[in-house]
């Protein structure tokens, strides 16, 4: 069981900025974002933040084994206008992976509609007819010895979305315990990573970026 083997890093919250509306902070790899339903599962992203800045809400998540950036609203006029953005794809999110094996292509676009595996949930697989619309645009960035660093760019924000849509092109994701095998498992964590965040400040309206410092 996860609950048996979840060990989070005890790493200092890491605050990437923090004002009257938001907070952004870089969630490590290995830590969940909100607590499971396991007692050994209490210890989270959301907690910590919290006993930090009681008033910080939750906006998003990012899986457990995938590490950056992530953003709490601190007032509840903030969190609706982040949903908002959200709902609405308006918020611009990057990512950066180590993906198996070497990507011919220098860049492309995946468009494959996902829905959860029942059976073997919390996994996600494409399904033509019954599939939600997912949509990622990848670019190779570097090649590497038995791998290819891309940058991703999710148009849509389903579960999983970056993992299946690596998996399906031929190019799992180094590390990822729910869908690499065999050599694409010979890594120290998921090689995940969220960049970087563009949304538009709930107060004033501005746009603004925020970066996580890539760890891999």
């Amino acid at each position: 069981m996860f609950s048996d083997r979840y060990s989070p890093p005890q790493d200092p919250l890491a605050v990437l900025h923090h004002d009257h509306e938001l907070l952004l902070v870089d969630k490590p790899s290995g830590l969940l974002s909100v607590p499971g339903k396991h007692e050994n599962l209490a210890d989270c992203l959301v907690d910590r933040v919290q006993n930090v800045f009681p008033d910080a809400l939750l906006v998003h998540r990012l899986d457990c084994d995938t590490s950056g950036i992530m953003v709490f609203a601190m007032t509840r006029h903030a969190q609706r206008h982040l949903n908002l953005q959200f709902e609405q794809r308006r918020v611009k999110k990057t990512y950066i992976a180590r993906v198996f094996g070497r990507v011919e292509e220098r860049q492309g676009t995946v468009d494959l509609p996902l829905i959860v595996d029942w059976p073997n949930r919390p996994l996600q697989h494409v399904d033509h007819e019954k599939g939600k619309p997912s949509v990622t645009d990848w670019k190779v960035m570097k090649y590497e010895e038995r791998a290819t660093r891309v940058r991703l760019v999710p148009q849509t924000g389903r579960s999983h979305q970056l993992r299946v849509h690596m998996l399906e092109i031929g190019h799992p994701i180094l590390g990822d315990e729910f869908y690499a095998k065999g050599e694409a498992l010979d890594a120290p964590r998921l090689m995940l990573h969220a960049e970087s965040l563009r949304l538009n400040h709930p107060d004033g309206g501005k746009g603004m970026t925020f970066k996580a410092k890539c760890p891999f």
